[in-house]
């Protein structure tokens, strides 16, 4: 292998480390290795089609290729995608910068106090905003939210119907995605018009709700619709624009109890669709009903504030079946840029924004009128629709210009202006229908009487105050911005700083080279409803990387559409269900899921129509074949689908899959096999080829999307032909995607970041990516192998091996010592780790992954770690130190441990170096461990006064 290729680079270990593992496992080879891990029943046998690897040079080259292919025009399309200008200190020190894109998900809230401050000042800013008592820490995107909103009104709400009514002026994207959602959950979707204000609500629901402002661009006052809702019983709910909202009154203001949206003009590029923060906020009361992640104030051991995830932030795992969401994820990274915005232009920036952006579109309308133009409404923000004109006429025209107007019909068009809009555009626009642009020119004078003359916002302007906290009102230059940001950063453990080893996730080298391209603007400043032709490097991309997945997989269709792996098993569920019932097999609702699955896969099989049979799994881990039989005996022709996990939950390749499938598919059934663990599968063995119907995949785990803190991810789900006409389609999408219903408000999801995917597979190519499953499985074994005199290990498979990941039994140091997997996970802070996943899937235990990417050094500095907390349990369990009162149980220990009256039975030396040199590259946490019961207790999930933290 050449020291040059980008396998060398990504590979953390060398020939040399990676014999001297393979020798403490007892094997002379990766492929020695391999063939005695995976059983030979699913092994692949075939050639690799994929295509041999690039260099990172070529890389790049080829996707400035690809890039150049896409023709961006200043957008003027809206409905729900707007341009806007990324501030540049926070393109270079959040979006590009690896402190933020490479954190894991906050759930060890003591090494996660940055972006937890970031995401608490995400929800402040929306709670401002929209009027609401509590927003959560971001939603997928506007539609998701939309589709969680009408979830959270049938559970919420005192109606008995079953009616959902939808504004007939709500995006189409979203009106597509809640009729796919509430079909497989019996719940009617019905019409009304928001602009007969609350006379329009002539039947009972459990739930409505209105677009502010209408995709139209039409503002309709809400007060009379949301009077007229709660009257039959229901939950009222604002699909809300954020930047509309600096003018416009609050919904929160006038009866909303849930308000939902995205965040995406704040500052995130379109992306062709994405990844964007949605949001979602509910009034009070409502707290927890909601769906996703909520940061909450806590203390922690100092009686210091602090922040953590707060409810029921993983209910999925907790309530399974019984979940009221699938969402276990979040957009952070994108939330972190949306907050960011909101802080660097505080209120009065954003006011002005809007207001610029407001006078820009009214001085338009007016000239358009002034030209004998009618427009479909005279109250709107920043979108108008002319019509009684050639539609495609004027759009041909603005085309030639360089400029991409919305066709709505043959004979209406609109327009809708944003952050990026320029004077001399709209001049030109006016000129296509014929009008006089000397008024632009004169709106054009930055004058008050000029904007005052231009509100049309038909009288209902805002009032009230927003974004009054301090953070918001402090850090407008770019020097104090960027320390705040630099500030953040350093409160946090992530990638750039050491090994994050958490099983099922997947922490791995997020090369420099595969993000590069996702900020140039070719990719970053096109609309997702932009015609095809502007669009032909993405689709390129797509398309070649669709083809990679599928052959990876051994499936024949895919969609990308999928912006998170929940929405892909979802995704999967549902086209399981469509063709089922293209059969006649309505009765087909049964899906079986093994007790050790990830809680998200029963959320999802009931969101998907589907009733959840828990399949038991044996003491080693394995499905248990013979209740699987009796359970698929029992639901007869009802049987819809297994879900199973492979390699399995546990960690392990379990003999009998084939067996299990072909047991499945005898009655009538299909198998899901959730793809989360697919890095342990890549160039060995293929889903479709040993029995799978259809997965979903976690592109932020195998194919080296990074977790962002806690999102963006990409969720694609792959299929066998006979599932293809049932995978994700979109009424708005630029090519034809087929009639089946969306999952997601784009037609490619989160398009911008699927080059990350593109580049890994690209510049690993097929040999490449063996050798990283082949490295994940050494690196994993080696750990375990390393560990197992101290920590018990769980489960294994052939020969005593584990897949990518093994879980420890860290119960044995509570039984001997009276340590807990808390006290483990904690100290390891101190020796300048992230601590493994902890307690999934077995309570009191750690599942330990640490991929093919961690140097071989770090993997040593770990398992030294490990070792040495053992050695303090040991202590502890000797009577050394007191149960109470040890490095363990007061661990994480802070910088102020240095200055403080030291009172413990251990040396403060211990305490904070307990590694020798640590000094020099020593993290410091911020906060002292968490009480996350005082948090749940007492309820707080905006930004708390600076005097909160004045100790």
């Amino acid at each position: 292998m050449s020291f040059r290729t980008f396998e060398n680079r990504h590979v953390g270990a060398n020939a040399t480390e990676q014999k001297r593992m393979l020798e403490t496992l007892g094997f002379d080879s990766l492929e020695a290795l391999m063939n005695a891990a995976i059983p030979e029943s699913i092994a692949f046998k075939g050639s690799d089609a994929l295509p041999e690897a690039v260099s990172e040079t070529e890389a790049l080259a080829k996707l400035r290729k690809i890039a150049g292919k896409n023709r961006v025009t200043k957008s003027y399309i809206g409905l729900g995608y707007y341009g806007t200008h990324t501030p540049g200190v926070i393109l270079r020190n959040i979006t590009e910068n690896p402190s933020w894109y490479t954190a894991y998900t906050p759930y060890q809230p003591e090494i996660s106090q940055g972006r937890l401050e970031a995401l608490i000042n995400f929800q402040t800013m929306v709670n401002d905003l929209t009027g609401m008592k509590t927003a959560n820490a971001s939603m997928l995107d506007e539609s998701t939210a939309a589709a969680e909103a009408m979830l959270i009104a049938r559970r919420g709400s005192d109606s008995a119907s079953n009616v959902f009514l939808v504004d007939t002026d709500t995006l189409p994207q979203t009106k597509a995605l809640l009729e796919h959602r509430a079909e497989p959950l019996s719940i009617d979707i019905k019409y009304f018009d928001a602009s007969q204000g609350g006379a329009a609500i002539a039947e009972d629901c459990f739930g409505a709700l209105v677009q502010y402002p209408g995709a139209s661009g039409r503002v309709n006052s809400l007060g009379s619709i949301f009077a007229a809702v709660h009257e039959r019983g229901g939950l009222a709910i604002a699909a809300a624009d954020l930047l509309a909202l600096t003018l416009l009154e609050a919904p929160g203001e006038v009866g909303a109890d849930v308000v939902v949206g995205t965040t995406q003009r704040f500052g995130v590029p379109m992306g062709y669709g994405g990844p964007h923060a949605g949001y979602l906020a509910v009034r009070e009361n409502l707290e927890r009903t909601m769906p996703g992640r909520l940061v909450g104030v806590s203390v922690d051991a100092d009686g210091n504030q602090a922040y953590r995830l707060t409810l029921q932030t993983r209910e999925q795992h907790i309530r399974r079946e019984r979940a009221t969401s699938n969402i276990c994820t979040a957009q952070v990274l994108l939330a972190v840029m949306a907050s960011m915005y909101a802080v660097y232009h505080g209120p009065d920036g954003l006011k002005a924004i809007a207001t610029e952006v407001h006078n820009k579109a009214a001085s338009l309308a007016r000239v358009v009128e002034s030209a004998g133009l009618k427009l479909e409404s005279s109250a709107f923000f920043d979108t108008i629709r002319v019509g009684s004109v050639d539609a495609k006429a004027i759009f041909a025209a603005a085309r030639k210009h360089n400029i991409t107007l919305h066709v709505v019909s043959d004979s209406v068009i609109s327009i809708a202006v944003d952050e990026t809009s320029e004077w001399a555009d709209l001049a030109t626009i006016a000129t296509l229908f014929g009008a006089d642009t000397s008024a632009l020119a004169a709106a054009n004078d930055g004058s008050s009487a000029a904007a005052a003359a231009a509100n049309r916002l038909g009288g209902l302007d805002r009032k009230s105050a927003y974004l009054t906290h301090q953070v918001f009102n402090t850090y407008h230059s770019e020097t104090a911005m960027l320390r705040y940001m630099k500030k953040l950063s350093d409160y946090d453990f992530a990638l750039d700083k050491g090994m994050i080893p958490l099983g099922s996730c997947t922490m791995k080298l997020n090369a420099t080279t595969e993000m590069a391209a996702v900020t140039w603007p070719e990719f970053g400043g096109l609309h997702p409803f932009a015609p095809a032709e502007d669009a032909a490097g993405y689709l390129e991309l797509i398309e070649e990387l669709s083809g990679w997945l599928t052959h990876i997989t051994g499936y024949d269709a895919i969609s990308l559409q999928p912006n998170a792996g929940s929405q892909g098993e979802l995704a999967g569920l549902l086209a399981i269900r469509g063709y089922h019932l293209s059969h006649g097999d309505s009765q087909r609702k049964i899906c079986l899921i093994p007790s050790s699955a990830h809680g998200t896969n029963a959320a999802s099989a009931v969101l998907a129509g589907m009733s959840v049979v828990v399949v038991d799994t044996k003491p080693d881990g394995a499905v248990d074949v013979d209740d699987l039989r009796a359970k698929i005996a029992a639901a007869g022709d009802e049987l819809a689908a297994l879900m199973i996990t492979y390699p399995s939950t546990f960690g392990v390749y379990e003999e009998t899959v084939g067996e299990i499938c072909e047991a499945v598919h005898a009655a009538g059934g299909q198998v899901y096999i959730d793809g989360a663990n697919t890095n342990a599968m890549v160039g060995f063995s293929k889903f479709g080829e040993f029995g799978g119907d259809v997965s979903h995949l976690n592109l932020h785990k195998t194919f080296a999307i990074p977790h962002g803190g806690g999102g963006p991810g990409v969720g694609p789900v792959v299929a066998r032909s006979h599932l293809a006409p049932f995978l994700p389609g979109h009424t708005m999408s630029p090519i034809d995607q087929g009639s089946y219903g969306p999952v997601s408000a784009a037609p490619f999801g989160s398009a911008s970041i699927l080059i990350i995917s593109w580049a890994y597979i690209a510049m690993m190519g097929g040999d490449g990516l063996r050798s990283a499953t082949a490295n994940a499985v050494l690196s994993a074994n080696y750990v375990a192998r390393k560990l197992a005199h101290a920590y018990p290990l769980l489960y294994t498979g052939n020969q005593g091996l584990v897949a990518h990941e093994c879980i420890i039994d860290t119960r044995v140091l509570k039984d001997r010592f009276g340590v807990t997997v808390d006290d483990i996970a904690k100290r390891l802070i101190d020796y300048g780790f992230h601590a493994p996943t902890m307690s999934f899937p077995v309570v009191g235990t750690l599942m330990i992954e640490p991929t093919e990417s961690e140097p071989f050094e770090e993997l040593e500095r770990f398992i030294s770690a490990m070792l040495a907390i053992f050695a303090e349990a040991e202590q502890v369990g000797a009577g050394v130190w007191p149960a109470g009162d040890n490095p363990l149980s007061n661990a994480p220990h802070t910088s102020q441990t240095l200055v403080e009256e030291w009172i413990h039975p251990y040396s403060r030396e211990l305490a904070v170096f307990p590694v020798r040199g640590q000094m020099k590259g020593k993290y410091w946490p911020p906060v002292r461990r968490i009480d996350s019961a005082f948090g749940d207790r007492n309820l707080v999930c905006s930004c708390p006064p600076i005097e909160a933290f004045a100790n």
